[in-house]
């Protein structure tokens, strides 16, 4: 309600009021009219004057502080000074949406301190793990040297893997941080995706042999399949995902790439036929360091960082990634590429 109007009522009421009271004692109704026109009049100017000074001037700065505060800066430049018809309704209004939002963020930001705490807990453990397992190699190492030099070269190969462990970790950190701040450009070329996955399955060929496990690609996706997109990232999302399946999927199982024809975009899918993932466990995959079985992932190997590395990617590529997963039957995680005719 605009002032003017919030006086006038205002005023209309004190002024009716005083007239009615005199008419109630004068009984006539010239003396009505005037002290109603008086009062009016009086009550009119009065209320505006002081609520205007004390009252509404208060509540537009309010209004116009929270304004631009939500604006920010820069765009409260660009729009220029806004001045409201109705603060008082505005300003409740802008109240209402500020707290809702504030809300959000105080919530979202509580989610980010608890994801930072639990990242710090991560990344300490991730590292102590082979740490110590270097000092307790050099330890032991020390002390059988000169006596035992086989048992020595033992503890030398042992203490190099958990360096070599050390060194992916450092080295997929440093991806996913440049990944986040946009400091790895995405080189975006024309290739066949067809092309690129039988690449990988070759590559893959002795790891999944290893396991048991048969890389399948139907012929009936042997067609080109051009896509654009950065050929080096995306074959180290196929990598990551393939692997993974050989993995964390069941011996002598099998492994399948898909891929399905969109209207502007190829939808590929790498499926597995393991013990799947519960699905309380599927908002949370592809957070850095989420394990679902912290003992047999560490057996397995890995730093923990693939499957958040090939989400920041696809999202560098602005595409998406998705996971469905059944207990006992398999996982598929699916993701979308843009296609070139």
């Amino acid at each position: 309600m605009k002032l003017s109007v919030l006086v006038l009522i205002t005023a209309l009421a004190v002024g009716l009021s005083i007239g009615l009271v005199n008419f109630h004692f004068q009984q006539s109704w010239y003396f009505m009219l005037v002290s109603f026109g008086v009062s009016f009049v009086t009550s009119f100017i009065m209320f505006y004057y002081l609520l205007e000074k004390y009252i509404y001037s208060k509540i537009k700065l309010i209004y116009k502080l929270i304004h631009n505060l939500k604006l920010g800066k820069d765009l409260k430049d660009a729009l220029g000074e806004y001045v409201s018809t109705d603060p008082i309704n505005d300003v409740e209004h802008e109240v209402k949406e500020w707290a809702g939002a504030k809300k959000q963020e105080i919530d979202l930001l509580k989610k980010q301190e608890q994801f930072r705490r639990e990242f710090l807990s991560n990344v300490s453990h991730e590292f102590k793990t082979p740490l110590f397992a270097i000092q307790g190699y050099i330890e032991t190492l020390q002390d059988c040297l000169l006596d035992d030099p086989e048992m020595a070269v033992k503890f030398l190969q042992k203490a190099e893997k958990n360096v070599e462990r050390l060194s992916y970790l450092i080295n997929d950190l440093d991806a996913i941080s440049k990944l986040e701040s946009g400091e790895v450009p995405i080189d975006y070329r024309k290739f066949d995706f067809v092309l690129l996955a039988k690449e990988v399955m070759e590559a893959l060929e002795d790891k999944a042999s290893k396991r048991k496990v048969q890389l399948s690609f139907k012929e009936k996706y042997m067609h080109p399949a051009f896509v654009n997109a950065d050929r080096e990232k995306i074959r180290q999302v196929m990598i990551n995902l393939i692997s993974n399946s050989i993995k964390y999927g069941k011996e002598n199982g099998s492994t399948a790439i898909k891929i399905f024809e969109l209207h502007d975009q190829y939808l590929i899918e790498v499926t597995d036929d393991g013990i799947g993932i519960d699905e309380k466990h599927l908002p949370r995959l592809f957070e850095r360091f989420y394990r679902i079985d912290s003992h047999r992932s560490r057996e397995v190997g890995g730093t923990g960082l693939g499957l958040a590395i090939v989400k920041h990617i696809l999202e560098a590529h602005q595409q998406i990634i998705s996971v469905r997963s059944t207990l006992q039957i398999g996982t598929t995680f699916a993701f979308t590429l843009q296609k070139i005719g």
